[in-house]
């Protein structure tokens, strides 16, 4: 079997295993799910499962490796003149995900799913908490390297954690959204504009943003 072959497959199996995975966790939720449960399902064994996902949170969050090369890309490889902010904006704003589903209900059948399934999953929610941490500190990292500031700066870290604060806070409102049942259409609307909004004030500062008035 050629190296190219044997890759593709292995990417196959991956896919096939984490796809599964997500399914199940749609029908019966997360904690409810066993890993021997998904390598049935897909008609693997366990030790397949886990040479591709070496924890069951994995098997969830499959794609977030990928983001997060994404996200370091997006501002590393940014033009000349273009702030860590802008090209963090634009990276953020353009990412669909299940908002690029060409109906609208199976896109607001899917975020419902995901959904439920996060918000129910203390496992899930805290590995969230842990893997929006390491975000931080890549993206502090880099921002520290390219503005020639010490890496125990608190500069660096403060802008990297002000741009992830944005993600975290369109992501709770895409959550409270659609649990409020309101469409994907609408939502994907909305998340855009306040998206828009938080980068403005990031931009422009806080200094006269909130002034307690007499």
């Amino acid at each position: 079997m050629s190296q190219g072959l044997r890759e593709r497959k292995k990417q196959q199996t991956r896919e096939l295993i984490a796809e599964t995975a997500r399914r199940l966790f749609g029908q019966r939720g997360f904690e409810a799910v066993t890993v021997a449960e998904i390598a049935r399902a897909a008609d693997v064994s366990q030790a397949t499962v886990f040479n591709y996902f070496p924890t069951k949170e994995d098997l969830f969050y499959s794609g977030l490796e990928a983001f997060e090369d994404e996200m370091l890309a997006a501002v590393r490889e940014r033009a000349p003149g273009e702030s860590v902010l802008a090209a963090f904006r634009a990276f953020l704003l353009g990412q669909r995900g299940v908002f690029d589903l060409p109906e609208e209900a199976e896109a607001t059948e899917r975020l419902r799913a995901v959904t439920r399934v996060v918000t129910e999953s203390p496992a899930l929610l805290a590995r969230e908490r842990r893997v929006f941490a390491d975000y931080a500190r890549s993206l502090a990292a880099l921002i520290a390297d390219e503005s020639g500031s010490d890496p125990r700066d608190v500069e660096p870290r403060a802008a990297a954690d002000a741009l992830l604060a944005v993600h975290r806070a369109l992501i709770e409102f895409v959550r409270e959204r659609t649990l409020a049942g309101a469409p994907a259409g609408e939502i994907a609307r909305a998340t855009r504009s306040q998206g828009k909004r938080a980068f403005a004030r990031l931009e422009h500062g806080f200094g006269d943003y909130a002034v307690k008035r007499q």
